[in-house]
């Protein structure tokens, strides 16, 4: 049977990365965490001072592209992706509210964009896989056989990033999570390079009232549908 190309976008914090690998995992296909990436070239701004005055400097950053090597490896036991940066496990660093309240100045650098869309396109051409992120079915994969737009309430969406952080065991403040929330969705939607957005042919997720096992039952019947007509 064909294997399609499966485009999960959305707002941050919405359960993307837990749906998509997941049904990633459900088809045996391969998945891929397009935010870790992003996270860990802003992980690595963060190490090498490339936030003075807690603004990125955008020219180090271009400067330094080169010396920045993101891999991802599957996840056996979570099912999930295991992200390297220059060879290092940065997977939890790349969780914290640190990298969170600085991933979006970094993720609209049109010359980062460019070169992490060029390696995502790279990992996808053949098919069988499931990539989600904010510009995955309206400029990585334009032509992807499926697409969701995943979307939640702000609210929803801190409570459950604020959740996932004390599970981890680390710190977090549920305000300062919301307020990071809604500024990353303001940053995401206004950016020049690919902005947020639902692409005219993907189909709306609301999940603010869904539960992990509900969604699993959604996506598969949409994935099914497509396969149908294949």
């Amino acid at each position: 049977m064909k294997k399609i190309t499966i485009a999960i976008d959305g707002h941050s914090s919405c359960g993307k990365s837990t749906m998509a690998k997941d049904l990633a995992r459900e088809l045996g296909y391969t998945y891929v965490d397009t935010g870790a990436m992003y996270r860990a070239v802003t992980l690595f701004a963060l190490r090498n001072n490339m936030f003075p005055n807690d603004k990125v400097d955008e020219q180090q950053v271009k400067d330094h592209l080169d010396d920045i090597h993101i891999t991802q490896q599957a996840d056996e036991q979570t099912g999930g992706t295991v992200t390297f940066l220059n060879g290092e496990n940065v997977e939890r660093e790349i969780r914290t509210m640190e990298v969170s309240s600085h991933v979006s100045p970094i993720a609209t650098l049109p010359f980062v964009r460019e070169k992490l869309v060029e390696q995502q396109q790279a990992m996808g051409k053949d098919g069988g896989i499931v990539m989600d992120g904010r510009d995955i079915g309206t400029v990585v994969f334009p032509n992807a056989e499926l697409k969701i737009f995943v979307t939640a309430s702000a609210e929803v969406r801190a409570q459950r990033r604020y959740k996932e952080l004390l599970g981890k065991g680390m710190e977090a403040d549920y305000n300062e999570i919301l307020h990071n929330v809604q500024e990353r969705d303001y940053i995401d939607s206004h950016r020049e390079t690919s902005p947020l957005r639902q692409s005219e042919d993907a189909i709306l997720l609301d999940n603010s009232n869904l539960t992990i096992e509900e969604q699993k039952v959604w996506l598969l019947s949409q994935v099914a549908k497509v396969l149908g007509n294949k």
